[in-house]
């Protein structure tokens, strides 16, 4: 508390000498005084924080798709595990070789889930628990066919070597990067678009970006397309189209 005593005297004798300081022009003797509130008001005051919009905007695309995706396999069952399984990979084996005569490339297939499991047989009377009847061996398979023309071909040509599972089709784009870019001009325009909007209706005149960000976007996750049953004809297949979508924040001056 001594130590700065001193200080505020100090200070305090600062602000009486402005307040009775002599008038310059004046004789010796006359003295004005000022207001202590508006001294300290103007001191205090703050810098005028620039004024701002913040706006987002959104763009889409809609495109016929290129690529389709493809999880199908084999199921089978049998009262020994390998006798399962060896049922089951034969079916897969054939189907690989199939989509090799099609033309798919080996990077194009890959399996997507390999399961080995027992099959329980109902409960009897008098049994305590369940017991097992046999196992069930399930071989899927994940493809991309980049010939959408061909895949009901080639779903009828996988059925016919044995594939009894269809878990479903989903579509894309080989190349969606273009298509990308294209959604983020148009969040871009929507965006600027808004603010010029705002700005007219607030009686404001719209200044320079000071901001932009990309906050969210990109493709869709495809449905997929269950199938319950297949037939042994060529499968019929909708494509549609697969939507790309951008969204960006700005921020503008306002002058």
């Amino acid at each position: 508390m001594r130590l700065m005593a001193k200080p505020m005297f100090l200070a305090g004798c600062a602000l009486t000498a402005l307040m009775f300081a002599p008038l310059g022009g004046g004789s010796a003797g006359e003295t004005r005084q000022f207001p202590a509130g508006a001294a300290m008001a103007q001191a205090a005051s703050p810098a005028e924080a620039p004024r701002t919009l913040s706006i987002g905007g959104t763009g889409r695309v809609d495109l016929a798709p290129d690529m389709a995706m493809v999880r199908i396999g084999v199921t089978h069952q049998g009262e020994v595990a390998a006798e399962a399984l060896r049922l089951t990979s034969d079916a897969v084996a054939a189907m690989l070789a199939r989509l090799q005569e099609l033309g798919v490339a080996a990077r194009d297939m890959q399996t997507a889930g390999l399961s080995l499991t027992p099959v329980w047989r109902d409960r009897r009377s008098g049994e305590e628990q369940l017991q097992p009847w046999g196992f069930e061996a399930s071989n899927i398979v994940s493809l991309r066919l980049r010939d959408l023309d061909a895949l009901g071909t080639v779903l009828d040509a996988l059925v016919s070597d044995g594939a009894n599972r269809l878990d479903g089709v989903s579509f894309g784009l080989q190349d969606p990067e273009s298509a990308m870019d294209e959604a983020r001009r148009l969040a871009v325009a929507d965006a600027r678009r808004k603010a010029a909007l705002f700005a007219e209706a607030a009686g404001v005149t719209l200044g320079p970006v000071l901001s932009l960000s990309e906050t969210g976007g990109g493709v869709p996750r495809p449905q997929m397309m269950e199938m319950a049953a297949m037939r042994s004809d060529a499968v019929p297949i909708a494509a549609g189209e697969v939507g790309i979508a951008a969204s960006v924040q700005m921020v503008f001056a306002l002058e």
